[in-house]
């Protein structure tokens, strides 16, 4: 995740969709990024338990379906020529995960009141489905579902940790409470041992600036010694908030990518390229550790009854979204 570079217009970043994001991302080394149909067919089995969220005014109903009102990636951000999926729609706001029978997992910072959860909309199936085709913003009625409730809301840090931006660091997350049992789509495992390490391979699913769903992999984690988050080498951006990231070995969640690094700059051509950093490079994407949350989320059929000791209380408090984070509506941070 990152941010735009500030030589950008502010007339630019106005013409984006609202992404809500804690920080900006990036591209680390190799693009990993492939679109749903490209992935492999255990990737796209997690990915159809992947939500984008929308706000309500951008999913209408259209002839028995749900209509995704979505703006051009390339032509809204007047991107150079050779960006990768320039021509792809953009309009979700964040990404989440299907953790329950109704409940998604997003970040804190996607849904920050009761108010803003009943104006989002949660879509799956938002994706370019086969090669060549187009990416489908005509979405069936039964994969659209609304806002029942939060269940649980964090977004703090460290004390007297900010990043450059001036924004608290630390674990952010909510759970949500859909309007109805999902059908069609089967809740994801997440790992409850926290035995995630540095250097562990991992990988991402979600919807980066709004696209349709990317899986990207080829990451690892960089440091898993900080309070309630780690930091890996993820490529995402805006739009990733609240996306599911998975253990590569056991295809299990371990956490929520939260921010990261500068997403855009401009060129010396003067159009807009992706920012993008060595392997080891840039500040590193953070994601949320799954263990700050897993204790409020219902074990699924099958899963052990014993739970390790988790690294936060799941009674933390909720707190208010500091205003840094959000400017970030407007603008990828």
């Amino acid at each position: 995740m990152k941010n735009l570079n500030t030589t950008l217009t502010a007339a630019v970043v106005l013409l984006l969709p609202a992404l809500s994001f804690a920080g900006g991302k990036s591209i680390y080394g190799e693009d990993n990024r492939v679109d749903y149909f490209a992935a492999s067919s255990d990737m796209q089995t997690l990915s159809n338990s992947v939500v984008s969220l929308w706000k309500s005014a951008s999913v209408t109903s259209e002839g028995g379906a749900m209509k995704l009102t979505t703006m051009n990636f390339g032509d809204r951000l007047n991107l150079c020529p050779d960006e990768k999926f320039r021509e792809q729609p953009i309009g979700a706001f964040c990404s989440g995960s299907l953790v329950g029978p109704d409940l998604v997992m997003t970040a804190g910072h996607c849904i920050k009141t009761e108010a803003q959860c009943k104006d989002t909309k949660f879509v799956f199936g938002y994706k370019v489905g086969r090669a060549g085709g187009d990416a489908a913003t005509s979405i069936p009625a039964g994969d659209v579902y609304g806002c029942g409730k939060i269940v649980k809301r964090f977004l703090g840090g460290e004390p007297g940790s900010t990043n450059p931006a001036g924004q608290s660091l630390g674990p952010d997350f909510a759970l949500v409470q859909l309007d109805r049992r999902v059908t069609g789509h089967t809740p994801l495992p997440i790992d409850r041992s926290d035995s995630l390490r540095k250097g562990d391979s991992i990988f991402v699913i979600g919807h980066p600036v709004g696209l349709p769903l990317k899986v990207a992999g080829g990451a690892t984690v960089r440091d898993y010694s900080k309070v309630g988050y780690f930091v890996a080498d993820l490529d995402t951006f805006g739009g990733n908030s609240g996306s599911p990231v998975f253990n590569a070995r056991s295809k299990k969640i371990v956490g929520i990518l939260v921010r990261g690094d500068t997403d855009f700059t401009q060129s010396p051509a003067g159009c807009t390229t992706m920012a993008t950093y060595e392997q080891t490079g840039g500040r590193g994407e953070d994601v949320t550790k799954v263990s700050a949350l897993s204790s409020s989320i219902p074990r699924l059929a099958g899963e052990k009854a014993a739970e390790p000791q988790e690294t936060m209380s799941a009674a933390a408090p909720d707190v208010s979204e500091p205003s840094a984070v959000t400017s970030k509506v407007i603008s990828f941070e």
